[in-house]
């Protein structure tokens, strides 16, 4: 490698350390209150209560920091009625209580926060001269959650740590640890999931003691509590087992001594060496908010965001608890779902499952853009899971289709799915419905290019980090199955083009061919393929059979007023439930025709008429009937279409404060459909990025959709397609600097505004760029 001369490192390295320093300075990333979440309240339904997430991506829970009496209410990912026939829920898991007798008078100075850039939850305050604190946070080396109790007076706690069940478990207590172990499907009355589950808590005291309460544990005169909860199921990733492995008793006991045996000062550093490792990669400065808004506990500064606006340090602060909440959610056996991983409901809505019309695949978008791309491996891992058991329901339906007795589609004005080819051939490959869950099972209406917009994530992975062996061995073969699936399935035209036979634009209109949704989730699968193919070198003739076949889909089309259609028939006005098709009075939620402008690369600058109709139709869609999750698609659509102030209007809404039923953010963050969906945390964050940062052509373009708002900040650490890091640094809306590191790519070019130059980078080096590049 080329060694750059001294004055270049130099430069360089000034820059850089300015950029840091410009957005460290403006780190705003303590989300904080003076009064305690209501333990009354409704969490998921009611974005007032304020409760706070922590999660080591596969067990979290909620802070509350209760005073006389706290409760923790705990999930472990992979706690799920149902099995591969039956529709199952996300199930909650229980409760960690802790009772501290005397604590609700007397008490002054209270404070509770989650600092985001620890991953640590606090909560403080004095009761008769004593000065208490609480710390809390989800350890991924520990595998478990720690609260960690101190005074600064000796033999200040004295009270009860209690352990409850949500499904009627066996619940006992022994020397210092609760134990609480059932049988999910036991406990539902079922016979066909066997779902074994097990929590743990070990109680650790310095000074003072503690005793066995009947199923609880007591402490007595203690000068620091340390309280460590462990969960886990017999679930697995292993189709052939069912998804059902062994009882989680052994593994969970050997967590639950290893971590008791460290120190709570251990745990904490552990925790924080790893989180920090991932979250720390990325800084955010969106301009200066007063000293006196931002000494405003949460709930109170949210309030005067709603009315005023004009709080960059919060909207900064919302960018990275995206980011705080997938690093929390996605970092093992499973995927983030509806919620994340957080739910204390055994029915929750939509069930809290994987919805893959958009919801599951909304949650994934952050990971590359935002310096999460590790975050994407329980995603990985679900899809190849799953695929033996989808390929099975096709494989069944296919042959029951042959025999003349197709299934009956789930929902009743659903069409029949035979999946047989137009030659009644049954079809190669599998396809998922619209609702889906870990056991395998999907329903609801078929959602059949949901395969292809899955692939989507696997080639994204490829292009952020140019890991060939990744795309080789995973990716592309995956691809190229999903390829043959609409090999099969695609019907042609009279006119030699195809079409995907009897879709569904989610969740609009009726079933019919050629749905643009369908059209442009194909392109994008066989356009990433045909590139796939190329890096990789091989394949030949399936490439020339696939990139063929992209260029005879029939493309997005524009309509009679001038918007991108939704389906390859208009329907001037045809009424649905949501109101009449095709025309601008049609405020749906869902804006699916735009997939091909984001997340997908078919609409862009360079298809003027499909750019200009894309920003009809989103005009004429409005935000009347969007909630937050579609709030951050459209800000998501308007950063694509380099429209900077529409994109923030969005962004805005989304972090407004909901009320009734409107859709906006909980004054923890949380978006509130209601109830709470985490895709709207996630999706804003990804449109962030998407407003700082584009790659989606060949060209890396810097601040493409930046609002008057954002006048002057910087960002730190944001990747790039093609295997690159990015930091900037703008004033008066005006770019001052970038440096651009190649982390895996080579070569490289960058845009800002109509100038662009060659980065002629290779591995391990960085160009520092001023304003006019």
């Amino acid at each position: 490698m080329k060694t750059p001369r001294v004055f270049e490192i130099l430069f360089c390295g000034l820059v850089f350390l300015g950029i840091i320093d410009s957005a460290a300075q403006a780190a705003d990333l303590i989300m904080h209150y003076d009064t305690p979440a209501n333990l009354a309240g409704d969490w998921q339904k009611d974005g007032r209560v304020g409760s706070l997430p922590i999660g080591n991506g596969r067990i979290g829970g909620m802070v509350f920091g209760g005073t006389a009496q706290d409760w923790l209410p705990f999930n472990e990912i992979t706690l799920w009625s149902g099995d591969e026939t039956t529709r199952g829920t996300y199930q909650a898991f229980g409760d960690l209580g802790i009772s501290l007798p005397g604590h609700d008078q007397g008490l002054s100075n209270y404070s509770r926060d989650l600092d985001l850039e620890q991953g640590v939850a606090h909560v403080s305050y004095t009761k008769d001269g004593v000065e208490y604190k609480r710390e809390y946070f989800a350890s991924h080396p520990a595998q478990a959650i720690v609260v960690h109790l101190t005074a600064n007076k000796p033999g200040s706690y004295t009270g009860k740590i209690e352990l409850t069940d949500m499904h009627n478990g066996t619940i006992t207590a022994e020397g210092n640890r609760i134990t609480c172990s059932g049988n999910l499907g036991a406990s539902a009355g079922r016979t066909t999931n066997h779902e074994l589950y097990e929590s743990q808590v070990v109680v650790l005291n310095q000074g003072g003691k503690t005793a066995v309460d009947g199923n609880d544990i007591s402490f007595t005169g203690c000068d620091a509590v340390t309280i460590v909860l462990g969960a886990g199921t017999s679930y697995i990733l292993d189709y052939d087992k069912k998804y059902n492995g062994e009882n989680p008793h052994a593994k969970l006991t050997t967590q639950m001594d290893a971590a008791g045996k460290k120190s709570a000062d251990y745990l904490l550093a552990e925790h924080e060496k790893d989180y920090q490792a991932l979250f720390g990669r990325v800084a955010l400065n969106l301009g200066d908010t007063t000293a006196e808004i931002k000494a405003l506990p949460l709930d109170q500064r949210l309030a005067a965001y709603t009315q005023n606006g004009n709080d960059p340090g919060l909207e900064a602060m919302f960018f990275q608890f995206g980011r705080y909440l997938l690093l929390s959610s996605s970092r093992d056996i499973l995927p983030a779902n509806l919620q994340g991983l957080w739910n204390d409901s055994n029915s929750p809505g939509w069930g809290s499952d994987y919805h893959t019309n958009i919801n599951i695949e909304m949650n994934y978008w952050l990971a590359e853009p935002a310096n999460l791309g590790e975050c994407t491996a329980p995603l990985f891992n679900f899809v190849q899971a799953m695929i033996p058991s989808y390929r099975n329901i096709v494989a069944k339906t296919a042959a029951a289709s042959l025999a003349g007795n197709p299934p009956r589609p789930s929902r009743g004005g659903d069409p029949v799915e035979t999946f047989l080819s137009s030659d009644g051939k049954p079809l190669r490959g599998w396809a998922v419905a619209t609702q889906s869950t870990p056991w395998g099972q999907t329903d609801y209406t078929w959602n059949k290019s949901a395969n292809a917009w899955y692939m989507q994530h696997f080639y994204e992975h490829y292009a952020f980090t140019q890991d060939k062996e990744f795309l080789a061995k995973v990716a592309y073969p995956l691809m190229k199955e999903v390829c043959q699936f609409w090999e099969d399935d695609l019907k042609k035209l009279p006119d030699g083009t195809y079409v995907a036979p009897l879709g569904w634009s989610p969740e609009h209109g009726p079933h019919e061919d050629g749905v643009t949704y369908d059209q442009e989730v194909i392109w994008d699968l066989f356009d990433n393929t045909v590139h796939a193919a190329d890096v990789l070198g091989n394949d030949k003739a399936f490439r020339d059979e696939i990139a063929n076949l992209r260029d005879h889909l029939v493309q997005p089309k524009v309509g009679q007023w001038g918007q991108l259609m939704e389906w390859m028939t208009e329907k001037t006005g045809q009424a649905s439930t949501d109101g009449p098709l095709d025309t601008p009075q049609d405020h749906h939620r869902h804006i699916s025709q735009l997939f091909g402008l984001y997340p997908g690369h078919q609409i862009t600058p360079q298809t003027p008429d499909l750019f200009a109709a894309s920003k009809v139709i989103i005009n004429a869609r409005g935000d009347a009937g969007a909630t937050e999750w579609s709030f951050a698609w459209r800000a998501a659509f308007w950063a694509r279409l380099l429209d900077g102030e529409n994109a923030y209007a969005r962004l805005k809404h989304e972090l407004a404060i909901s009320t009734g039923n409107k859709a906006g953010t909980g004054v923890n963050f949380l978006e509130n459909y209601p109830p709470f969906q985490i895709d709207g945390n996630l999706g804003a964050t990804a449109a962030m990025c998407e407003m700082l940062l584009q790659s989606q052509t060949p060209e890396i373009t810097l601040l493409p959709a930046l609002p008057k708002a954002w006048a002057t900040g910087s960002f730190k650490g944001l990747r790039a397609r093609g295997g690159f890091e990015v930091d900037a640094a703008w004033t008066d809306g005006k770019l001052t600097s970038a440096t651009v590191r190649s982390i895996t790519g080579t070569g490289g070019q960058v845009r800002y505004g109509d100038k662009v130059v060659s980065l002629d980078l290779k591995p391990g080096q960085s160009k520092t760029l001023g304003p006019a590049l």
